[in-house]
């Protein structure tokens, strides 16, 4: 069968219907250039990476801010005072969109936590409120890839004890400046779509938008499509920034309450919005 009997475009005796990307990818208009020597332009449009050197694992060593300080996660030394924080959420709310939790007892929260200590992949810190010396809630780094320099945040669980305070935003900048110090490329934030305070939390730190994988997950029997964000090396420093003015003691009256919201800080290095929440800003 001849080319020409196909629905589709030819070229060079390739043939391709009109729905694939290689009717863009090869143009009919130049067939003295060869299929491989196109792909190889294509490829060639990559970024190239000079003096990269592939980042470390997170370590042990605990990350110490002004209102919180980040511990790696162990059972025997936090788990008691979690459970204690966490059970003050009577409806379990913060586990809604949590694979797991909430745990009835402090055991069962004990062995929980000994078995996410012993991984190497989620990360987990606990976050210590350095008034008060308590655990508030943890967070991991996750997905950790240092071959392609890329991290993920998730498994957050904040006690309504230390919600809405500086300490969870500093927690982030901590985590974030880690990874970026140890030269990690891509700081990613995911969740389930139908989360959107995670979304609204994603956006405020500084997590631009990259869209929704769809089905990707099933979570307690339920569907989850999947958010995402992201921020990335050459944005660290506008972030960087970002954060130390809304950290800084002169962003918080009398009361305690901020002056410029760090959304407003990080608007400018975001590269995209989530159209979720635009709509519910717009609405």
């Amino acid at each position: 069968m001849a080319c020409s009997d196909l629905i589709g475009t030819s070229c060079n005796g390739w043939c391709f219907p009109d729905w694939t990307w290689a009717r863009i990818a090869v143009s009919c208009s130049e067939p003295d250039k060869k299929w491989g020597d196109r792909v190889g332009d294509i490829n060639n449009g990559g970024e190239v990476l000079v003096n990269w050197r592939v980042p470390p694992w997170p370590d042990a060593k605990p990350l110490e801010g002004r209102f919180v300080r980040l511990e790696r996660l162990d059972a025997d030394r936090h788990a008691a005072d979690l459970h204690r924080a966490n059970s003050s959420d009577a409806e379990g709310l913060i586990w809604k969109y949590l694979g797991y939790g909430p745990f009835s007892s402090v055991s069962g929260y004990h062995h929980w936590a000994r078995e996410m200590a012993a991984l190497k992949d989620p990360h987990f810190f606990v976050l210590i409120d350095t008034e008060t010396g308590h655990a508030g809630g943890v967070m991991s780094l996750m997905r950790i890839s240092p071959e392609s320099g890329s991290i993920e945040v998730g498994h957050i669980n904040i006690a309504p004890e230390l919600q809405r305070r500086p300490a969870v935003t500093e927690a982030i900048f901590l985590l974030m400046r880690w990874v970026y110090e140890n030269g990690y490329r891509r700081f990613e934030w995911k969740c389930d779509a139908a989360n959107l305070r995670s979304r609204r939390a994603a956006e405020r730190f500084g997590f631009s938008y990259e869209g929704v994988f769809r089905q990707h997950l099933i979570v307690r029997g339920r569907n989850r499509d999947t958010a995402w964000f992201a921020c990335i090396d050459k944005e660290w420093p506008a972030l960087k920034e970002a954060y130390q003015s809304w950290l800084s003691p002169t962003n918080f009256d009398g009361n305690g309450r901020q002056i410029e919201s760090l959304a407003d800080l990080t608007r400018l290095v975001r590269v995209s919005e989530d159209p979720a929440l635009e709509k519910l800003r717009q609405s």
